[in-house]
Formats: structure tokens, C-alpha cells, sequence
């Protein structure tokens, strides 16, 4: 009997095809020459070695917005897309983990402050695209280079708790001359960015530079 294809992912007599020309495209050209669903195919590629992938990765490019959107998705919603099962999620967690630890690699080889993108597309990174709130705290010593990057408190979808204290506290623990405090918020909640100006105030205060 035939096996019967998986939800969401149809058949095509020109898939295998299709893979090979993709792949010498990004071999030739860099992920530049690709668009997201693109690169996505060749990520599912190694989850689905039998089916054609496309529809599924225009499908959850249009979903969740963008590649980056779709790696960085809760586990939760991506099943929630017909044709993706755990092979599938597994795979997209594995790139977004390879990359947060790339982020963190360069953050780690350079004085921080003397590449201030780098440290922008690391905490965009790490946490951009993240369904609940998140207190980071990257801790620096006298020459603004990184000592330790740390997640303080994890809340819900508009609110995290900041403790300044703990924050002072941890910064003398690992002697920091400095902290940047970085905070996304997924709601956009007007209310949650006041409060994280005014945390940024009161650690201010406490004669430890900070970044919010």
C-alpha cells in the first residue's frame, strides 16, 4: 500500500528536482539570493526527506510573518499548522538554538559597547520574537566587555517582574561595572514600557551604568 501523505505536504514529481536547484543556489549565491520560504525548504528538507515542502514553508511564512518569525514560534503554534509534527519542530528549534548561540559567540568575542548592532541583533536574537515577557540582564566589567547574560524573570504575555535589587545584588556578585537591561515586550503594552523606563531609573540610581 502507498503510503499516504502527511497533512498538509502534496506530492510533486518535480520535488527532487527542485531540491538540488535550491540547494546549488544557496551553494552559488548565499541565503541572500533566497527568499524566506526558500531558506525554510531547506531546514524542512532534512525533517521531510520525502514529500515537497514548499506549500508548507509558504504556508508558515505566511503564518508567522517571516523566517525569523517562524524558527523563534512557540512549539505550541507551530503544531498548529497542518503538516508540522515534532520532526518538523524539532528542526526549526535546533536552527533558532544554533543561532542564539552564534549571537552569543560574537556578543562574547568584541568589546560590547564598540559594536552596539551586535548587540542589538543578538538580544533580537535571543528574545525578539518571544510569546511571553523576559527580563534580560547582560553584565559588563570595566571595559564594556560582556561578563555574563542572564534571564532575571520570565512572566506572561504584558508583564515581567523586575526586581532592581536583584539586579544590583547579581551585578556585585559577578564585580560588573555596568549592565544593560533588555526587556521585549509582545503585546506592545504602553503600560509595561513605563515601568520598564522607570526600573531603568531606579538602577540608575544606584551608581551602575545602565542601557534599557
Amino acid at each position: 500500500m502507498a503510503e499516504a501523505p502527511e497533512d498538509g505536504l502534496n506530492e510533486a514529481p518535480h520535488f527532487h528536482g527542485h531540491r538540488d536547484r535550491l540547494r546549488a543556489r544557496f551553494r552559488e549565491a548565499g541565503s541572500l539570493a533566497l527568499a524566506d520560504y526558500e531558506l525554510l525548504e531547506l531546514v524542512l528538507f532534512r525533517a521531510v526527506p520525502r514529500r515537497d515542502v514548499k506549500p508548507l514553508a509558504k504556508a508558515l511564512v505566511d503564518r508567522f510573518g517571516s523566517f525569523a518569525e517562524v524558527v523563534a514560534a512557540p512549539p505550541g503554534l507551530l503544531a498548529e499548522v497542518p503538516g508540522v509534527k515534532d520532526a518538523i519542530i524539532t528542526e526549526l528549534k535546533v536552527v533558532e538554538a544554533a543561532a542564539q548561540r552564534l549571537a552569543k559567540g560574537q556578543v562574547k568575542r568584541r568589546p560590547i559597547l564598540s559594536s552596539w548592532s551586535a548587540v542589538i541583533d543578538y538580544c533580537r536574537t535571543a528574545m525578539a520574537y518571544a510569546d511571553r515577557e523576559q527580563v534580560r540582564v547582560l553584565f559588563l566589567d570595566k571595559r564594556n566587555q560582556l561578563i555574563a547574560d542572564e534571564v532575571l524573570q520570565t512572566g506572561t504575555v504584558d508583564h515581567a517582574p523586575v526586581y532592581p535589587r536583584e539586579v544590583v545584588k547579581r551585578a556585585l556578585e559577578v564585580s560588573a561595572s555596568a549592565v544593560i537591561l533588555c526587556h521585549n515586550h509582545p503585546t506592545q503594552s504602553k503600560r509595561s514600557r513605563w515601568s520598564t523606563h522607570k526600573h531603568a531609573e531606579t538602577l540608575g540610581k544606584s551608581g551602575i551604568f545602565c542601557i534599557a
